[in-house]
Protein backbone atom coordinates (compact mmCIF):
# COMPACT_ATOMS: atom_id res chain seq x y z
CA UNK A 1 0.00 0.00 0.00
CA UNK A 2 2.59 2.57 0.80
CA UNK A 3 4.83 1.40 -1.73
CA UNK A 4 2.12 2.75 -4.67
CA UNK A 5 1.89 6.44 -3.29
CA UNK A 6 6.08 6.48 -2.44
CA UNK A 7 6.97 5.03 -6.07
CA UNK A 8 5.76 7.72 -8.13
CA UNK A 9 7.35 10.18 -6.15
CA UNK A 10 10.56 9.06 -5.87
CA UNK A 11 10.83 8.32 -9.54
CA UNK A 12 9.24 12.03 -10.19
CA UNK A 13 12.02 13.59 -7.69
CA UNK A 14 14.99 11.49 -9.59
CA UNK A 15 13.65 12.45 -12.73
CA UNK A 16 13.39 16.24 -12.17
CA UNK A 17 16.53 16.42 -9.84
CA UNK A 18 19.16 16.86 -12.68
CA UNK A 19 17.14 19.41 -14.55
CA UNK A 20 16.53 21.25 -11.61
CA UNK A 21 19.92 21.76 -10.89
CA UNK A 22 21.00 23.09 -14.66
CA UNK A 23 17.69 25.43 -14.33
CA UNK A 24 18.99 26.52 -10.88
CA UNK A 25 22.08 27.22 -12.39
CA UNK A 26 21.56 28.90 -15.40
CA UNK A 27 18.67 31.32 -13.72
CA UNK A 28 21.16 31.93 -11.49
CA UNK A 29 24.13 33.19 -13.48
CA UNK A 30 21.56 35.33 -15.86
CA UNK A 31 19.86 36.45 -13.02
CA UNK A 32 23.67 37.95 -11.25
CA UNK A 33 24.58 38.92 -14.36
CA UNK A 34 21.95 41.39 -15.01
CA UNK A 35 22.05 42.45 -11.62
CA UNK A 36 25.83 43.26 -12.03
CA UNK A 37 24.85 45.41 -15.16
CA UNK A 38 22.37 47.19 -13.00
CA UNK A 39 25.22 47.23 -9.99
CA UNK A 40 28.14 48.73 -12.56
CA UNK A 41 25.26 51.10 -14.43
CA UNK A 42 24.01 52.91 -10.95
CA UNK A 43 25.32 56.27 -10.96
CA UNK A 44 24.27 57.58 -7.61
CA UNK A 45 25.63 56.02 -4.43
CA UNK A 46 22.28 54.80 -2.97
CA UNK A 47 21.34 53.32 -6.31
CA UNK A 48 24.53 51.57 -5.86
CA UNK A 49 24.18 49.97 -2.82
CA UNK A 50 20.70 49.15 -3.29
CA UNK A 51 22.02 47.10 -6.60
CA UNK A 52 24.73 46.00 -4.17
CA UNK A 53 22.33 44.60 -1.66
CA UNK A 54 20.26 42.67 -4.30
CA UNK A 55 22.82 41.23 -6.37
CA UNK A 56 24.23 39.93 -2.40
CA UNK A 57 20.60 38.53 -1.85
CA UNK A 58 20.24 36.79 -5.06
CA UNK A 59 24.24 35.13 -4.80
CA UNK A 60 23.13 34.07 -1.35
CA UNK A 61 19.78 32.98 -2.71
CA UNK A 62 20.86 30.95 -5.73
CA UNK A 63 24.19 28.91 -3.77
CA UNK A 64 21.25 28.07 -1.00
CA UNK A 65 19.06 26.65 -3.39
CA UNK A 66 21.71 24.62 -5.44
CA UNK A 67 23.08 23.45 -2.22
CA UNK A 68 19.50 22.10 -1.39
CA UNK A 69 19.20 20.21 -5.13
CA UNK A 70 22.67 18.53 -4.40
CA UNK A 71 22.48 17.51 -1.21
CA UNK A 72 18.60 15.87 -2.08
CA UNK A 73 20.43 13.92 -4.67
CA UNK A 74 23.16 12.80 -2.85
CA UNK A 75 20.01 11.92 0.36
CA UNK A 76 17.95 10.57 -2.30
CA UNK A 77 19.16 6.92 -2.30
CA UNK A 78 19.60 6.74 1.37
CA UNK A 79 15.70 8.27 1.91
CA UNK A 80 14.59 5.32 -0.13
CA UNK A 81 16.74 3.10 1.52
CA UNK A 82 15.68 3.79 5.04
CA UNK A 83 11.96 3.71 3.52
CA UNK A 84 12.79 0.10 2.17
CA UNK A 85 14.51 -0.91 5.61
CA UNK A 86 11.20 0.56 7.80
CA UNK A 87 8.17 -0.97 5.26
CA UNK A 88 9.76 -3.90 4.05
CA UNK A 89 9.19 -2.93 0.76
CA UNK A 90 10.77 -1.74 -2.63
CA UNK A 91 11.11 1.51 -4.29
Amino acid sequence: MFESVVAPIVSLLEDLLKPLILIVGAVGALYCVILGAKFAKAEEPQDREKAKGALKNAIIGFVLIFILLVVLKGLMPKMIDWVNAYYKGTI
